[in-house]
């Protein structure tokens, strides 16, 4: 477990599926989900994806995903997945109400920091240049835009691929004192 100055930081328990559920029905109401995969929240797909979340969470360093607490509430989850020896891919998602107080820098600050301390080197982060909130909190963390691809997850009415510019992200945990 992670404490912070407001938040507590805990491994996803299966349980924490009806918190997803709100945390990606909210994210499909914004304007940003067009720069994302299609989410399920269905109870039958939810519940043994997030039950799987837990177990793999448990077993190993490779997929690790965390719970953010403001009191006892889940706001939000993050998740770290390897895609290197000492190098990991980051992912995270909160609350529409919870949005705008800081949280998820604060959050994923206090995440950074134990990545560090289990040996991680470097942070990769992607996410929609449009999508200005996300880039703005990679910033204040510490990421650089290190290059840009397109990228597709929808197809409009006749079939074709709908673009858009995403931002590939990068933090150097051994640059950080």
């Amino acid at each position: 477990m992670i404490t912070t100055k407001r938040l507590t930081i805990r491994l996803i328990e299966a349980k924490d599926w009806i918190a997803i559920k709100e945390i990606w029905d909210d994210f499909k109401k914004t304007e940003f989900v067009v720069y994302d995969n299609f989410k399920d929240t269905t109870p039958e797909s939810l519940q043994p994806r997030i039950a799987k979340w837990a177990e793999v969470t448990r077993q190993d360093n490779e997929h690790m995903f965390f719970a953010t607490c403001l009191n006892d509430e889940m706001i939000g989850f993050t998740s770290m997945n390897i895609v290197a020896s000492s190098e990991y891919e980051i992912g995270y998602g909160y609350t529409n109400k919870s949005q705008g107080h800081g949280y998820a820098q604060e959050a994923l600050g206090a995440i950074l920091e134990y990545m560090k301390s289990l040996g991680a080197t470097k942070i990769h982060a992607g996410t929609a240049l449009r999508n200005v909130p996300s880039v703005t909190l990679l910033k204040r963390l510490g990421f650089e835009l290190i290059g840009t691809e397109e990228v597709s997850f929808f197809k409009d009415e006749s079939g074709n691929d709908i673009y858009f510019e995403g931002g590939n992200f990068l933090k150097n945990l051994t640059l950080d004192k």
